[in-house]
């Protein structure tokens, strides 16, 4: 197991539904963890723009998301 792999399950327990990011070569092991998992990914164009929309998504759906960038 990649440490990858545990940091999507501890997500999952968490219950983090969506990530809001920008794939590349930093976090290619998470992207590949995430494909086998129910968490979805939000593909962003800036760092700043996913931040921007998890902390909407928390602040007024009250839900617990992620950004990752």
């Amino acid at each position: 197991m990649k440490a990858s792999d545990l940091f999507v399950k501890c997500l999952e327990a968490e219950g983090v539904e969506r990530i809001f990011g920008v794939p590349g070569e930093e976090n290619a092991d998470l992207m590949i963890s995430l494909l086998d998992s129910k968490i979805e990914f939000v593909l962003c164009r800036h760092e700043q723009a996913a931040t921007f929309m998890a902390d909407t998504c928390c602040l007024y759906g009250g839900y617990l998301w992620s950004a990752d960038g």
